[in-house]
């Protein structure tokens, strides 16, 4: 039963502690996402030389990048193409809008873009590179084995000649212990997808919430 318990419980928590040190990786983040992004939002709204047009233009091209990422994150989609572009447009508007954004004003709003760029690249890397699926196919397998190997341990414990219905009880208990910690690994696995109760409220991350 030692044996089982370094084989089976010890990955399982390991891998619960790794996917809830993720979901908080991910909400330090995208609140630097948005902090970064609205920092752009007002940095390009403080700009005198730029007309009301330009600047709803620009709003409207940050609103996009926002809402694409959330897109993206809620699909759990590992496609970076849409999103790219989005903010390749962003660089567009400030060289087109050369005239009224300063060369210091530049140097500003690509600091600002590139750590735009950060918190982008560390969401999508934490929501493709999850947890070993060889790490959570073993701890599956040694679960579902667990009863074949727990059910001989409890009989030699409590005696062939006490009732069934207590072996029967104690393991099936067990092993909805074992599941249930189990499912829980995999819905924090997926913080994005809105399908669990622990999952990231996407929408509070938006530029335009």
């Amino acid at each position: 039963m030692t044996l089982i318990s370094i084989a089976m419980i010890f990955p399982l928590v390991f891998t619960i502690r790794g996917s809830f040190r993720r979901r908080e990786k991910a909400l330090e983040h995208l609140s630097e996402f948005r902090g970064t992004i609205k920092a752009l939002d007002y940095f390009f709204r403080s700009n005198k030389s730029l007309s009301d047009e330009s600047k709803i233009e620009v709003n409207q091209l940050l609103i996009q990048v926002s809402n694409n990422l959330m897109k993206q994150l809620k699909s759990n989609s590992t496609h970076t193409e849409e999103l790219d572009k989005n903010i390749d447009e962003v660089y567009d508007f400030v060289e087109r809008n050369g005239d009224a954004i300063s060369g210091k004003s530049k140097e500003k709003i690509f600091k600002l873009m590139k750590d735009l760029h950060e918190t982008i690249e560390n969401v999508h890397a934490i929501n493709v590179h999850r947890t070993p699926i060889s790490l959570k196919a073993y701890c599956l397998i040694f679960i579902y084995i667990f009863p074949f190997i727990y059910a001989p341990a409890i009989i030699n414990r409590v005696g062939p000649e006490q009732n069934v219905w207590i072996t029967y009880f104690i393991v099936i208990f067990s092993q909805f212990i074992l599941i249930s910690l189990y499912n829980i690994q995999n819905q924090l696995e997926y913080p994005f997808d809105d399908k669990g109760l622990d999952d990231i409220q996407l929408d509070n991350f938006k530029i335009d919430r």
